[in-house]
């Protein structure tokens, strides 16, 4: 039987050294020696930039296509961009030895041994005062305070750190509207808030779920959550979303998507993909297939199916 009790060695130039995780022996491969420059850009983690796209949902809603509104979207992107990946490298920072026994966390290049611990914390301070700089100064703000908390221990609080976790996809799609300087919706703010939710439970539900995964070693909230309890929320917060948004769709108010500006036809009939997605990420929860946000946006089929028949509808109906 093998130790429970977990040493990280280092990374051998001529061999992989095993590490254990609740008797699971994961190697730890040799770095790729990609170089500073070359691991940084993969510690940034470009990949999962995609969730910043949530900044331009409320621009998008409010049919705003003029000038400042769209360069103002953008600027909010890049601060984003820049923010985060300065969360991701004082997270992997702060988290490397329980990444080092994590079965796919491991290959991340300070984990790996390929990006040294001080030049990621410099670049995180870099990154974050480049993003705070670029504009959209209270909601950075607000966002790197919660993120850095997150990882200094609020990670480790159940429920609170679902929050937490969830704020941050509430965060970007609320600064599109305050870099543009729109009204936002209270339907808008339900749906945005209980959907992060959503996102981040059936995220912790496809974790656990991971084989050979140890809770008390590499997330120790983990242990804290039934899966139980994790359906139940699922179903408690995918409900709201539904809800929110059918009232959001349906709604003739000026804040309403069904303003009589809009197209009304095409802005209800985007509830169905609405609802189809959710159902289809429920499915593969349930099933023990669920992934990141940003995998099932990048290589689910069916979800960007749903995603472009969405788009399609809510921009003719706002734009058309």
């Amino acid at each position: 039987m093998l130790p429970r009790t977990l040493h990280f060695i280092g990374v051998s130039n001529h061999r992989a050294i095993p590490v254990s995780v609740s008797n699971v022996s994961y190697p730890i491969s040799e770095a790729k020696n990609r170089g500073t420059a070359r691991a940084l850009v993969a510690a940034v983690r470009p990949r999962q930039w995609v969730k910043n796209g949530l900044v331009v949902v409320a621009p998008l809603a409010a049919g705003a296509d003029h000038y400042h509104a769209i360069r103002q979207t953008i600027v909010a992107f890049v601060c984003f961009c820049l923010a985060a990946s300065s969360v991701y490298l004082f997270n992997d920072f702060r988290d490397i030895e329980s990444d080092r026994h994590h079965p796919t966390k491991r290959f991340r290049p300070i984990a790996a041994g390929e990006l040294s611990p001080q030049v990621a914390l410099s670049s995180a301070v870099v990154l974050a005062a480049a993003s705070v700089a670029g504009g959209l100064f209270a909601v950075l703000l607000v966002y790197l305070a919660i993120s850095v908390s997150y990882a200094l221990g609020v990670k480790s609080i159940p429920i609170i750190e679902l929050a937490a976790v969830a704020s941050g996809f509430f965060l970007r799609a609320y600064a599109g509207a305050v870099a543009s300087n729109l009204f936002v919706s209270t339907w808008f703010l339900v749906v945005i808030s209980f959907g992060a939710l959503f996102l981040v439970l059936g995220k912790r539900t496809a974790e656990k779920k991971t084989p050979g995964l140890d809770p008390t070693i590499y997330r120790y909230v983990l242990s804290q959550y039934t899966p139980e309890f994790l359906r139940s929320a699922l179903v408690m917060t995918s409900s709201v979303v539904v809800t929110g948004y059918c009232l959001w769709a349906f709604d003739t108010t000026t804040t309403g998507l069904s303003f009589h500006h809009h197209y009304i036809t095409p802005i209800r009939l985007t509830v169905v993909p609405v609802v189809l997605v959710i159902l289809h990420i429920l499915r593969l929860l349930e099933s023990g297939e669920g992934a990141s946000p940003e995998d099932l946006v990048l290589t689910d089929r069916t979800v960007q199916c749903l995603g472009l028949v969405w788009a399609a509808l809510f921009i003719i109906g706002v734009y058309a």
